[in-house]
């Protein structure tokens, strides 16, 4: 991450493994139904072949989609970054963070997992900014607090106001 001068990282980190739990779940499922219609169709030897095939598959895909998003807060500004060969990076002032929602479904609940909004003053409002598949969402919320708490200490000692 490319940070300003005298910024400070508070947090930085990727979706957790188990969010996406169910698409490995869904794929392992996928494999399996392959390999049993390559056992009917010619025998175990391709079954096998094509089986560990798409789980090495299913697994290397999971993995892209990890290390693929990149989240980060520092005292001035969050930061999503997205993608691996071409990039797409979204950024927030912290002055501009209006609302912070932790949405969590029961299985999220379970895994300890869940999706951080951050409501923004934007002028679209299809607008979303959001930390996706993070573990222990509450303590994101948390960072985010003390990141704009430092933020008004930072603007108080310069003596220019926030915006």
């Amino acid at each position: 991450m490319e940070n300003e001068q005298n910024e400070q990282v508070i947090y930085e980190g990727r979706p957790s493994w188990r969010s996406i739990l169910g698409f490995y779940i869904v794929g392992l499922i996928a494999v399996a139904a392959a390999a049993g219609i390559a056992f009917l169709v010619s025998g175990g030897a391709l079954a096998a072949i094509v089986g560990g095939a798409l789980f090495v598959g299913i697994l290397l895909i999971g993995w892209l989609k990890r290390i693929s998003t990149r989240y980060s807060i520092t005292d001035r500004r969050l930061r999503i970054q997205r993608g691996i060969i071409s990039r797409n990076v979204e950024e927030a002032r912290l002055e501009r963070v209006q609302n912070v929602n932790v949405q969590q479904g029961i299985l999220e609940r379970i895994l300890q997992v869940g999706t951080v909004d951050f409501d923004t003053a934007s002028n679209r409002a299809d607008d979303t900014f959001q930390f996706r598949g993070i573990a222990q969402p509450e303590h994101i919320t948390r960072l985010v607090d003390q990141a704009h708490e430092a933020n008004e200490a930072r603007h108080r000692q310069q003596g220019t106001p926030t915006v």
